[in-house]
């Protein structure tokens, strides 16, 4: 969105992409994208609704600018040939999910808005004046006189640099940086990475949103499915999210993830269920509705083997979106001159310590068109200090205090970082198991040599955003929203956890 923005206004740009066009998270979004466009609905209870998602850590300004460009969104996708979905009447068929106090998610081929978004985008990229460099991985911004003038690209074995006037992060998040995700392969936090070695500021890491229902390969079932009537229950058919909160399964994410993992610890484990088989009078009209309302879904689970329509299917937490990332303000700047970020690879103010389903393809939407805008000339600066709110960047206090710990004398992998995040920095943390992992992402830091490869440079990157995320967890001996701390030290005051690339290790940094 905002690469054809700023195209669009005679802008020169360059779209540079680590894998093909279209491969991040867009494509996998199944829910839907939240916007007012009902009677009875309104931009207030949009507003109202995110921010209380968020554990009262939003920022009301950012919530409002962006459930007032709702809209005006679902206008500007429709205008490139996403086509949403209708009633037999002509009217959008909307949609419930957890949290939302009324029907307002637009869909795209029932459970597959995303990836008819990014085929739009494509095609509407594809036939723009942007220069599209695919399979191109930048290793590092170009930082002069303490601004961003352009990228290192590696192409293959060869690196170029290419300069800019500014340059947009539109990387997405940090998924693998964990053994079970939602995420595809790409996301491996390069974006923050990035931000956090040029010096910009970056914040609230330790807010990793897990979603509550994937299959047990980490295939996404949307949230649309318990919107729509389904429940969760255990292996004794107990629906256990009533006992935690009045909204049941439909409650914030970052509950229901919870409770699904303290449900799974009192069966050794073993994965809750999802119970669809209600939806309807009998089998046989739940199945046609499944198949009609989530055909992906449907496929998905059927090629497992299982009749959803029959049987309850097991389901597991997985991680699936970062709320924290570069800090901005609301037209994408970060605090290092020539540097924006928007998506999820931004901190926009927007998610707070919880995000709201279904806002992160609008976020995607409405501040990738306020960065392009902020960037040709269209729109003047929103906030002249302190982007996204946050505070001075600072080591936390707390982080410092815990001793590292190296729980074994394992060599690096990519697989072994993924099981130390997910075991110590996941669902439930303390500050035991976070000195832990400090202390094995320590060691591994400090044996790491050079990257070469993509794939190198990639686990740098994770590795880097892992340390910094596991820091900001330990700097907030609090629990809220997503995170949530077993230790929880409730008399304790709250800690910032903003970093920069000084609180790093000196060999990564």
């Amino acid at each position: 969105m905002c690469a054809l923005r700023a195209a669009g206004t005679g802008c020169e740009v360059v779209l540079v992409t680590k894998g093909s066009l279209g491969e991040g998270s867009t494509a996998y979004a199944q829910g839907g994208i939240a916007a007012v466009t009902a009677v009875g609905d309104s931009v207030l209870a949009h507003v109202d609704d995110t921010l209380r998602a968020g554990a009262g850590l939003g920022e009301r300004d950012a919530v409002r600018v962006l459930a007032s460009a709702g809209p005006d969104a679902v206008g500007a996708l429709e205008a490139i040939g996403v086509a949403f979905d209708r009633d037999d009447s002509g009217a959008l068929r909307l949609g419930l999910e957890g949290a939302h106090r009324v029907p307002r998610i637009l869909h795209a081929g029932g459970d597959a808005t995303g990836d008819a978004i990014q085929r739009a985008l494509n095609r509407a990229l594809n036939a723009a004046p942007v220069d599209i460099r695919t399979g191109s991985f930048v290793t590092d911004l170009v930082v002069e006189d303490g601004a961003v003038r352009g990228v290192r690209v590696l192409s293959g074995e060869r690196t170029d640099t290419l300069t800019a006037d500014a340059v947009v992060l539109a990387t997405g998040g940090a998924g693998q940086l964990y053994a079970h995700t939602t995420n595809p392969a790409v996301a491996t936090a390069d974006g923050v990475a990035l931000a956090l070695r040029a010096g910009a500021t970056v914040t609230d890491l330790e807010f990793v949103q897990f979603h509550p229902t994937a299959l047990t390969d980490g295939t996404l079932v949307s949230e649309a499915v318990r919107g729509e009537g389904a429940v969760l229950v255990d292996e004794r058919g107990h629906r256990f999210c009533v006992e935690a909160h009045p909204d049941a399964e439909l409650a914030p994410r970052d509950v229901v993830a919870r409770a699904i993992a303290s449900a799974m610890a009192r069966q050794e484990g073993r994965p809750v269920l999802l119970d669809a088989t209600g939806l309807r009078e009998t089998p046989s009209a739940t199945a046609a509705f499944l198949a009609a309302r989530f055909p992906t879904i449907d496929a998905a689970v059927r090629a497992r083997g299982w009749d959803w329509s029959r049987h309850p299917v097991p389901v597991t937490p997985a991680a699936h979106y970062l709320m924290g990332g570069v800090a901005t303000d609301l037209d994408g700047r970060s605090d290092l001159d020539g540097l924006f970020a928007v998506g999820e690879v931004a901190r926009t103010g927007v998610h707070g310590a919880n995000r709201l389903a279904s806002n992160s393809l609008l976020e995607a939407v409405v501040f990738g068109t306020r960065a392009a805008d902020a960037i040709t000339g269209a729109a003047r600066r929103t906030t002249p200090v302190s982007p996204g709110g946050a505070q001075p960047a600072r080591t936390p206090a707390a982080a410092s205090a815990v001793p590292r710990r190296t729980p074994t004398s394992e060599p690096f992998s990519r697989e072994a970082l993924q099981t130390l995040m997910w075991e110590h920095v996941g669902l439930q943390r303390d500050a035991a198991g976070l000195g832990l992992a400090l202390g094995a992402l320590d060691a591994w830091t400090q044996a790491a040599a050079p990257p070469r490869s993509r794939r190198e440079h990639e686990d740098v990157n994770l590795l880097l955003v892992a340390r910094a995320l596991t820091a900001a967890a330990l700097g907030r001996p609090r629990s809220l929203g997503a995170h949530h701390r077993r230790d929880d030290a409730s008399a304790a005051p709250p800690v910032d956890t903003a970093l920069t690339s000084a609180v790093l290790p000196e060999k990564v940094a």
